[in-house]
């Protein structure tokens, strides 16, 4: 680490000093059209200092907490950077992107609010238009603005120490409520520091690298914030940024973008490589190079190898270098990463035994299931596999991830009670099952998302990633669970699988034999029950993970159906509501 990057302490001293170094780079926005809007790093100062006069005249204090609900786009770097230069606490929110599970969002967005203690919301004028009913139940002791609707003030930033909060970071939920994960400003600097130091490390004869960035993620999500935003300012360099829905719909933007500014760095999710494998077609790769990307990081959900493979074998024509594809593990807790797999080394997978899987003991099988390696921990990062009573494990035996290092979170915001549970003595339980070979780690799944059938564990992501290649099947879009039914003497497996949006009625019909016939083929077990779902039936994280238990207990209440649909009247009612709902919180 040089002497200039030590002095940083704070995220608005990170921005001060890149703002510092002039308008040679900063942040490139990529609309539907692929138009782009670039804000240097003085661009984005001065709309934070804007937005920190502006919360210091409302009455924010050092410490408070303000709450953050933006599409990707300028106006959340002012908002965000500005909370942190009045000494405020930022915590990102994701928008309500589904309209069809409004409700859903008005509950699930009210209670991160209050569980952050956020005194006001700061929302893109789109976003506050259906925000109405979610601030009525966060009862906000001083509403929701827009960054243009503050009162004038001329307060200078706020200084804070690197142990104060930078920001309140909701962990995934998968399993439980989302707990909200406090992050000191000396914690995101540490992570941001290694994630840099880990590509310098690697590609010592060039800082190119650390130029051109690509990220479509959320910026409410660690792996888009800590994980590319902070490491583009801390440099500093360009990062080009790409809204989520954007991607989503049109993928190939994506890859254009990597190849149109020479992006060198860019992570995402499993889903996201089978999605542009499934959706990309050739004619929307016409004059695009990837040669350029070096590190593809793949993390965030269970990484599939099948997936690693199609995706190198699909874009290698358009230069995709095999060994950019790269697992990596982390969690919110540890400000993001844990584990990266060697960069210049290309992934690697095993194959072992399922039955010695399922008893905790490692072995190697030439039929067994395959699992990718995520690596070898970041530097001052140690692990440790325990059993459930705490106790060490040897290497090839399966048990509990804990975890210690320098990005490690101060605790859950105002959970005494859920931080004493998850420290111990200085290690972490990161709630995961996995196991250490040759010194790399594999991860097995969530220890509460395990399925436990006949007395053994198995992995609920072999069970569902079978499936994506099944016909009429949704990628990305299984949820397995394991229960016992009412009246049994052993447990079930049960799966639910979305159908796509094209698929055939035949299709729709076949697709739970047919997906019975794949876990049988893949994973050598028997479902007991398969559901064909529409899509976006299966419930999720705001970071889009599948909820496994919550799948299963809205399915056993009746009360697993689709999203409603969304016609003008549908929205003119959502609008109603939240007018009303602002109106009754005056």
């Amino acid at each position: 680490m040089s002497q200039e990057d030590a002095e940083v302490k704070t995220l608005g001293a990170a921005l001060l000093r890149a703002a510092e170094r002039g308008p040679s780079h900063g942040l490139r926005f990529l609309d539907r059209r692929e138009r782009e809007t670039f804000v240097t790093w003085p661009e984005v100062l001065k709309g934070a200092l804007k937005v920190c006069a502006g919360l210091r005249a409302l009455g924010i204090e050092p410490g408070d907490r303000v709450g953050l609900v933006f599409p990707t786009s300028p106006a959340f770097f002012d908002g965000f950077f500005g909370a942190c230069l009045a000494g405020a606490v930022p915590v990102p929110l994701y928008p309500p992107v589904r309209l069809g599970r409004i409700d859903e969002y008005h509950k699930r967005t009210a209670a991160m609010l209050r569980a952050a203690s956020a005194r006001v919301v700061l929302a893109d004028a789109r976003v506050r238009r259906v925000l109405g009913e979610t601030v009525a139940l966060a009862a906000l002791e001083l509403g929701c603005l827009g960054p243009e609707s503050l009162p004038a003030g001329d307060a200078p930033p706020v200084r804070v120490t690197e142990d104060a909060l930078a920001l309140v970071q909701f962990s995934s939920g998968t399993t439980v409520a989302p707990k909200p994960v406090a992050l000191s400003h000396r914690a995101v600097l540490a992570q941001t520091r290694l994630i840099k130091q880990a590509i310098m490390d690697s590609w010592p004869e060039s800082d190119a690298l650390q130029h051109t960035g690509v990220c479509w993620l959320p910026l409410y999500h660690d792996m888009g914030l800590i994980g590319c935003v902070f490491p583009a300012l801390l440099h500093p360099s360009t990062l080009t940024l790409i809204g989520p829905e954007v991607f989503v719909t049109r993928p190939a933007t994506w890859l254009r973008a990597l190849s149109t500014y020479g992006g060198t760095i860019s992570p995402a999710p499993n889903f996201a490589y089978a999605l542009c494998v499934d959706r990309i077609k050739d004619e929307q790769m016409a004059g695009v190079d990837l040669s350029s990307w070096r590190v593809a990081m793949n993390g965030a959900e269970p990484v599939a190898p099948a997936t690693l493979r199609r995706f190198v074998e699909r874009f290698a024509k358009w230069g995709l270098r095999p060994e950019a594809l790269t697992p990596v593990y982390g969690l919110s807790e540890a400000s993001l990463a844990v584990t990266f797999t060697p960069f210049r080394r290309p992934f690697m997978t095993r194959r072992f035994d399922r039955d010695a899987l399922a008893t905790g003991v490692i072995q190697e099988a030439a039929d067994g299931a395959e699992l990718a390696s995520l690596g070898l921990p970041l530097p001052g990062f140690e692990l440790q596999l325990r059993t459930p009573e705490r106790a060490p494990l040897p290497e090839g035996r399966v048990g509990r991830l804990w975890i210690r290092g320098p990005s490690l979170m101060d605790g859950y915001l105002g959970r005494p009670e859920a931080t004493a549970a998850t420290f111990d003595g200085g290690w972490l339980d990161t709630g995961d099952l996995g196991f250490l070979w040759e010194g790399e780690l594999y991860l097995t799944g969530r220890a509460k998302d395990v399925l436990i059938l006949r007395g053994r564990n198995y992995a609920p992501h072999e069970v569902e990633q079978s499936v994506d290649a099944v016909a009429g099947a949704r990628t990305g879009c299984a949820a397995a669970a394991s229960w016992v039914p009412e009246g049994a003497d052993h447990e079930a497996l049960a799966l639910f699988v979305e159908h796509r949006e094209d698929a055939t009625t035949a299709q729709v019909e076949a697709l739970p034999a047919a997906a019975a016939d794949a876990v049988r083929a893949a994973a050598g077990l028997s479902c007991d029950l398969v559901v064909a779902l529409p899509p976006g039936t299966l419930p999720r994280t705001s970071s889009g993970k599948i909820r496994r238990a919550e799948a299963l207990k809205r399915y056993l209440d009746g009360a697993l159906t689709p999203p409603k649909k969304v016609t003008p009247v549908h929205i003119a009612g959502v609008l109603a509501r939240s007018g009303l709902a602002w109106l009754r919180s005056r």
